[in-house]
């Protein structure tokens, strides 16, 4: 059973990371963790969450759903006060490296 939003008192990065294998890439069908879309991830003490993430290509016409699904799924935890999303190009996103076996074995790549 899941804790509902009021059991929940603080929120730490890996938990918050956890919450994260929800939010899928509609275009792959494979979730934006193991896509290595995430670049950083933080929480403050006024319980805010900074993610810092890229998108595949520049011209990605997802960002904007992916972004809101984020901030859906990490605003329904109680502790987390805002989400803020930034989406940096730096370094660029590479399927070799950045993304999981898993995922590289979803696409077929391995």
């Amino acid at each position: 059973m899941q804790p509902s939003k009021s059991d929940i008192k603080s929120v730490e990065k890996s938990s918050i990371i956890e919450l994260l294998y929800q939010v899928i890439d509609p275009e792959v069908g494979i979730n934006i963790v193991d896509l290595g879309l995430l670049r950083e991830v933080s929480v403050t003490v006024d319980g805010v969450v900074e993610i810092k993430m890229t998108l595949t290509t520049p011209t990605c016409p997802l960002g904007p759903y992916i972004i809101e699904e984020i901030q859906q799924t990490l605003e329904s935890v109680a502790s987390i006060t805002d989400v803020n999303v930034t989406v940096v190009w730096e370094p660029p996103w590479n399927p070799e490296s950045d993304m999981s076996d898993q995922a590289k074995h979803i696409l077929g790549w391995n």
